[in-house]
């Protein structure tokens, strides 16, 4: 994995040393720490590395598999502020070239190893996993497990050893005897609306999971989601969609950040994209902090402008 951003020309191929532009010979190249380019504490603080060592003497970075404590420094959230958490609303999806979030149906078709340990590491910093009803089903959810590579981190960061499972459902047509609800770490939340049927939110809370309104009629308004989940003090919330879902959350501004993983696949098909459902009256504008890649896929991270 390398890091590509900012993109400048220490990502592009190096000048042979001791040529004119070279990094670190004469000419009109800015070598790292140069105005206008990231140096190495920079470096540092985008990627994880404690010294910018994962660069060479020309620059750029070398490929190499990152640490998941580098990872985990990479894609940390914000930081508390003065008054208290800050809540702040992550999804991440990966997408092939040609805009399909998945292939048969679930999206581990189109992902690859890198984007797995990516995908571990961002559940690991959460303080829970918000996702569709349809897309538990499809993917086949399963708790979210402790790691022993992140517990150091966690319990700093003054979390509990896994995040929490939050499962958006209207109808709540749920398997209630799957472990996601009757043996997490964390009990499994379950958001649904007040016109929800009755014996379905009995059985949820049977099976241990919790069930909070967010809505006032049958479905679960996004804003009331987040501000729900915050109020059981899940502050750093991930949500993994699915599109239907991603949408909503877009629809209502409540999303900061996305976590986009580019594939470098062609599907065709009529594969649903990252976000569905009612286009926004004004598109959402984003800014790219940081971009990485292995083998072709391209790892984005997004935050809102």
């Amino acid at each position: 994995m390398r890091r590509l951003f900012p993109v400048t020309d220490e990502t592009a191929a190096p000048a042979p040393r001791g040529t004119p532009g070279a990094h670190g010979e004469g000419g009109g190249s800015e070598g790292p720490g140069a105005p206008g380019t990231h140096g190495a504490a920079d470096r540092a603080a985008d990627t994880g590395s404690a010294s910018g060592a994962d660069a060479d003497l020309t620059g750029r970075d070398v490929e190499r598999e990152w640490s998941l404590a580098e990872l985990a420094t990479a894609y940390g959230f914000p930081e508390t502020g003065p008054g208290g958490p800050r809540v702040w609303v992550r999804g991440n999806m990966v997408s092939t070239l040609d805009g399909a979030a998945q292939h048969g149906g679930r999206s581990q078709s189109i992902s690859c190893a890198a984007d797995m340990r990516i995908f571990g590491t961002l559940r690991a910093l959460a303080d829970v996993v918000l996702v569709g009803a349809e897309t538990v089903r499809q993917e086949g959810y399963r708790p979210a497990r402790a790691r022993a590579e992140f517990a150091a981190r966690r319990e700093a960061a003054g979390q509990g050893p896994a995040p929490a499972v939050a499962v958006v459902s209207a109808s709540l047509g749920l398997d209630f005897s799957l472990p996601l609800f009757t043996s997490p770490l964390v009990p499994t939340v379950v958001l649904t609306g007040a016109a929800a049927p009755a014996d379905r939110v009995a059985a949820a809370e049977r099976a241990g999971a919790r069930v909070l309104i967010a809505g006032d009629g049958p479905g679960v308004e996004p804003a009331r989601a987040v501000e729900a989940l915050a109020g059981l003090g899940y502050t750093r919330i991930l949500t993994e969609g699915g599109p239907r879902l991603l949408g909503q959350l877009i629809a209502a501004g409540v999303l900061d950040e996305l976590c986009l993983t580019i594939s470098p696949m062609l599907t065709a098909g009529d594969a649903q994209r990252i976000a569905g459902g009612p286009s926004v009256g004004v598109p959402s504008r984003f800014e790219l902090v940081s971009l990485l890649e292995e083998a072709g896929f391209l790892f984005a991270r997004y935050r809102r402008s």
